[in-house]
């Protein structure tokens, strides 16, 4: 990397690294700070990022004039990757199982009927050629992984509809990744047929890949014991960029392998769990900043007066018209409430990947293609302006949000290799049912006991009529063949109390078995 002045290039030198350095950490420490501007006005994060960058931008109070679409095509698609790991690992299995057939139907079907509607609309309301039309139909069809995950996490939804939504985010990208790239290289298609074979090939690899990876990935790790705590989370990440590197290298989908293979091992129980999932959630967030920033870097404010009015039409039509006629045509077979599925219509948010997307075009060259970056620019940023916020609204008015439920234990799991056992770490949040159960009262099956309770600071060692608290850290050791039932008898426990098996709640089976 190399300076210019004077007309000769010189080198980076340490003095160039240290403002480089100094700016950067400026610009993060502003993000992290508007992250909570965002969380108290239900505005999704990566708007105030984009303001970030626009600011310090050529129009902006830096002056910086930055006009590289192509490093911002390489650098999103990494951050990308990034947010559909931390996505993916954050993924309850049992939630998305449910959901997975509707979430494909809206990522495939659902994606082809927004595209034809948003294109159409574009083509004849705003004059664009058909070329162009597709490119932008294509490049809004996609709803965002982050902007979905940050604001759905903060609603309390129903499971099927978050289930469902962060499914179809985690699995669209792929097939309007590929519509982009075939629409900006070749054109309109002149064998539609073709494309969708191609569409369905690379998603079959790219899903083949995900679940083979992620479940070697696993594997591997639940049976090998890393001398530090802190390696888990980095292998972790770098299994998941591995599944992306080897889906895309094969033409492959690579952005389904990655989601996949991070959905796998985020539902394996893997060893020191909580640390990984906070380093993943920090680097998604690391990636969402750099990314919207340079977004907005990327943007020429003073260019975009003459595409407002476009881009409001063509998201109007998106909004009003191809979202709900999309989520209609795909979740009625699936017998979903209207009030589900008005909400759906609504939560299709957009974010950086359709910006991202749509320097593809430009990339490649397309006439127009500055254009088509204006107008999606324009159109994310409004259209998120008015989604956000009002979606916590929109479930209230359609009596969709859910009564309180039982916290989920926190539990992280650090193998024992020479004693052929594990190390439960046991948090007991506000809202468990586990509080008020006397240790004897768990059931634990045999081979696992809790060996520490730790309470305001305070440790010592449980007697069977100990009674547990909210807030107390437990010890459980668990031999290797009752890990498993232990900590399933744990969950259990901590969503229906004491009575756990009797009231209907797993976990209890095994237990039992194991203490005969």
């Amino acid at each position: 990397m190399r300076a210019v002045r004077q007309g000769r290039e010189r080198p980076l030198t340490v003095h160039h690294l240290n403002q480089l350095l100094l700016v950067c950490s400026l610009v993060l420490l502003i993000a992290v700070a508007a992250v909570r501007i965002s969380s108290r006005s239900g505005l999704p994060s990566l708007l105030v990022y984009l303001a970030i960058g626009i600011a310090i931008g050529q129009d902006g109070i830096g002056d910086i004039k930055f006009d590289d679409a192509e490093l911002v095509q390489v650098i999103g698609y990494g951050a990308l990757v990034v947010i559909l790991a931390e996505g993916g690992l954050g993924t309850k299995w049992k939630e998305a199982k449910p959901a997975l057939p509707a979430a494909s139907a809206l990522a495939l079907v659902g994606v082809a009927v927004s595209v034809g509607v948003t294109a159409t609309g574009a083509h004849y309301l705003t004059g664009l050629e058909w070329r162009q039309a597709l490119i932008i139909g294509a490049v809004v069809s996609s709803t965002d992984a982050a902007a979905v995950f940050s604001v759905l996490r903060r609603i309390p939804l129903p499971k099927r509809i978050t289930g469902t939504l962060e499914a179809e985010s985690g699995f669209n990208d792929a097939p309007v990744v590929i519509l982009v790239v075939a629409f900006s290289t070749a054109g309109p298609i002149e064998h539609w047929y073709v494309l969708i074979g191609e569409i369905a090939l690379e998603l079959a690899i790219g899903a083949a890949i995900g679940l083979a990876v992620g479940w070697l990935g696993s594997w591997g790790l639940k049976h090998v014991a890393l001398p530090a705590s802190g390696l888990y989370p980095i292998a972790v990440m770098s299994i998941a960029i591995a599944a992306y590197a080897a889906g895309a290298m094969v033409h492959g989908s690579g952005f389904l392998a990655v989601y996949l293979a991070s959905m796998v091992m985020g539902n394996a129980r893997l060893p020191h769990w909580p640390a990984t999932r906070g380093f993943a959630d920090g680097l998604g967030w690391l990636a969402q900043i750099g990314m919207f920033v340079l977004l907005g870097l990327l943007v020429t404010p003073h260019e975009l007066g003459d595409d407002i009015l476009p881009a409001l039409v063509i998201g109007l039509v998106l909004t009003m018209v191809a979202r709900p006629l999309s989520v209609v045509l795909c979740l009625v077979p699936f017998r979903v409430p209207w009030q589900e599925q008005a909400l759906m219509s609504w939560a299709g948010l957009r974010g950086a990947v359709p910006i991202i997307l749509a320097t593809i075009p430009m990339v490649e060259g397309v006439a127009g293609s500055h254009r088509i970056f204006n107008i999606v620019f324009v159109l994310v940023v409004v259209y998120t302006l008015v989604q956000g916020p009002t979606l916590p609204w929109l479930a209230r008015v359609l009596r969709l949000g859910k009564g309180d439920e039982a916290a989920d234990l926190g539990i992280e799991s650090a193998p024992l290799e020479r004693l052929r056992g594990h190390l439960l770490s046991v948090t007991i949040p506000e809202g468990s049912r586990m509080h008020g159960v006397e240790v004897n009262e768990l059931r634990l099956p045999t081979g696992s006991a809790v060996t520490l309770i730790v309470r305001d600071g305070t440790s010592f060692v449980p007697l069977p009529t100990t009674g547990l608290r909210r807030g107390d850290e437990l010890l459980v050791v668990a031999t290797d063949p009752v890990r498993d039932a232990a900590e399933a008898r744990l969950r259990a426990v901590g969503h229906g109390g004491k009575l756990a098996g009797w009231l209907g709640t797993g976990g209890t089976g095994n237990a039992r078995r194991n203490r005969r």
